[in-house]
């Protein structure tokens, strides 16, 4: 008796697959996709396409293995002075060198800090979970120690907590509290986004006339950066950490189907 059809439910986008592979973000298989460097049952494949587990996926060439992959996800101290992409013109270190080497995968960042910003960067072979966790409407706290020059007012505090008008939208911390240390004219404060869009800490408070000396991430949703972890170290998550993390990107995707 011959196997009946799958159905749209045992089906998923294309670019989500192969980004749960490790390739890449969605994005970046979209446009893979678009270029022409993916194959599906010996057919150019195209937007929109969906496969299943019975499909042949080729990449470049090579044929896309379709057995269930394990993912791990490294939670890494970027030290100031490497950039969060692979390749840079000028030159500079980049995040990426540090990492462990891996086979038939690849490391995908969620999200970026700057070169000039520390701190907490996750790191995954998952695709698919570093595209849901940095979605701008993911709502997963990021917090950051800061350490501004100049004159912080009550007022400029509050401008900063109801919102300010940047270059590509209003942008607002959900919360600001006073940190310790240092004089009058450099104070550390620790701030809340519920995004992550370039150079959003710097941009606020470069809005109320203020400097920047010093960015580091703290936080990401429930995970802390250990103290034992050094500036260019990581470590792996373990399961419950893993576990968490796809619990809240899996909480995203829920609520964005039913929007």
């Amino acid at each position: 008796m011959p196997k009946p059809p799958p159905t749209h439910a045992q089906s998923n986008k294309l670019q989500k697959v192969l980004a749960s592979h490790g390739l890449g973000s969605r994005r970046v298989m979209e446009q893979w996709i678009v270029a022409g460097r993916v194959r599906v049952n010996g057919k150019t494949a195209t937007q929109g396409d969906r496969v299943t587990v019975e499909d042949r996926i080729v990449v470049d060439g090579r044929v896309l293995s379709q057995k269930e992959v394990k993912h791990r996800v490294l939670l890494y101290n970027k030290p100031t002075g490497e950039i969060c992409s692979r390749d840079d013109p000028e030159g500079r270190p980049s995040v990426f060198k540090n990492l462990p080497r891996i086979k038939n995968q690849r490391w995908v960042a969620v999200g970026r800090l700057d070169f000039n910003t520390s701190g907490l960067l996750l790191l995954t072979t998952d695709g698919d979970l570093a595209n849901r966790l940095m979605h701008p409407s993911s709502n997963i706290e990021r917090e950051y120690a800061v350490r501004v020059l100049g004159d912080v007012t009550d007022e400029k505090l509050k401008h900063m907590k109801e919102g300010v008008l940047l270059e590509d939208g209003v942008a607002s911390f959900s919360d600001i509290r006073k940190g310790e240390g240092e004089g009058s004219a450099n104070q550390w404060y620790y701030v809340v986004l519920m995004e992550g869009r370039n150079r959003e800490v710097r941009r606020l408070w470069e809005s109320q006339e203020l400097t920047v000396s010093r960015l580091k991430r703290v936080r990401f949703g429930g995970l802390f950066i250990p103290s034992a972890i050094k500036a260019g170290h990581y470590r792996e998550l373990n399961f419950t950490e893993s576990k968490e993390l796809y619990r809240m990107s899996t909480e995203f995707a829920s609520s964005k189907e039913k929007s």
